[in-house]
């Protein structure tokens, strides 16, 4: 007699569903025990407040004492770091029950409070997993996004206490796209980057940011007998507007910004509904000449986005001279 298949699903399912649930019961319980552990080492820390070498003697001797006993888990640095996350995270109910202890080792390690704050709304928000917020730190999006905005504003769109209402909110510049895995001294061609994107599509939609669904590439659309394509299009829901996107592997040319222009003049024309907001433009590029894109645009242009792309993680110091040259540009407009 053969079973039924469904039959066969549906155990498989509770098998699988109970099994995330364990997991999630256990690293929670991680969580709550090395925040004890953090709470009573700097309580018994305060004590000694009056010897300031007292914190690090007390760690060392704990360390000296548990390591041998429990493992690598209980080393200096492991419970320096216990001590920490009590100090950063000092109410235990306001912990995440969806962050496991790799979130909360990632988020200790920030030393500003506002971008701390920054991606403990992303996490909610997204549900990311530790490894993509480990990948988005290391990546500097919060610093990306405050290139073209405040702190106020990144915080009030990553707590959702604001929808975003230019795509400057949203869109980085520069967008760091290492996960592709091409070598940037490599020749190769807009299809090859297409190619990779289209691969790795979840990560590049996560790179995008938030809001972001992919509806297709290569679109064809049809003007009076000629022939065009669309590299990749994108709907983004909190902005309520499709989102085109056209590839170039050299430097940016006003011929590039007019070709888009085109694109995204189709979509607002033939593709977007009433209730729906203009449709914007992204020109990734590996370079950009700023003065050009400004002259090619309209005065009071929003739509059309020039965003250089890099094959690699960015140093904190490319994004401090990204700042400055921002800065800069500011401060010229201003005098």
């Amino acid at each position: 007699m053969e079973l039924k298949k469904e039959l066969i699903e549906q155990i498989l399912s509770i098998v699988t569903i109970s099994r995330e649930k364990a997991i999630r019961s256990v690293d929670t319980q991680r969580v709550l025990m090395y925040w004890e552990i953090g709470k009573i080492i700097f309580e018994e820390e305060q004590k000694g407040k009056e010897r300031a070498s007292y914190g690090e003697f007390l760690i060392k001797s704990l360390a000296e004492s548990l390591e041998p006993q429990l493992g690598s888990s209980f080393s200096y640095r492991q419970l320096n770091l216990f001590r920490q996350f009590y100090r950063i995270f000092p109410i235990v109910n306001a912990l995440r029950s969806q962050f496991n202890w790799t979130h909360y080792r990632t988020l200790i390690r920030i030393d500003n409070n506002d971008k701390r704050a920054f991606y403990i709304a992303e996490v909610e928000k997204n549900n990311w997993t530790a490894r993509q917020l480990e990948r988005q730190v290391n990546s500097q999006l919060f610093e990306r996004l405050l290139l073209s905005n405040d702190v106020k504003s990144v915080l009030a769109v990553a707590r959702e206490e604001k929808n975003p209402v230019e795509a400057k909110e949203i869109i980085k510049d520069p967008m760091v796209l290492e996960f592709l895995g091409l070598q940037r001294e490599n020749s190769y061609y807009e299809k090859d980057l297409e190619n990779a994107i289209i691969t790795h599509i979840q990560d590049f939609i996560l790179e995008l940011g938030n809001g972001f669904a992919f509806v297709a590439r290569q679109k064809r659309i049809h003007l009076d007998g000629d022939d065009f394509f669309i590299d990749m299009v994108f709907y983004n829901r909190l902005l309520q507007c499709f989102v085109i996107i056209e590839i170039k592997t050299s430097k940016l040319t006003h011929q590039d910004i007019g070709q888009l222009q085109m694109y995204v003049n189709y979509y607002d024309r033939f593709e977007k509904q009433s209730f729906e907001n203009p449709s914007i433009g992204i020109l990734l590029c590996t370079d950009k000449n700023d003065a050009v894109v400004k002259i090619s645009l309209p005065e009071n242009n929003s739509n059309i986005i020039a965003s250089k792309y890099q094959l690699y993680l960015p140093t904190e110091e490319q994004l401090i001279n990204e700042v400055k040259k921002e800065i800069e540009k500011l401060d010229n407009k201003i005098f």
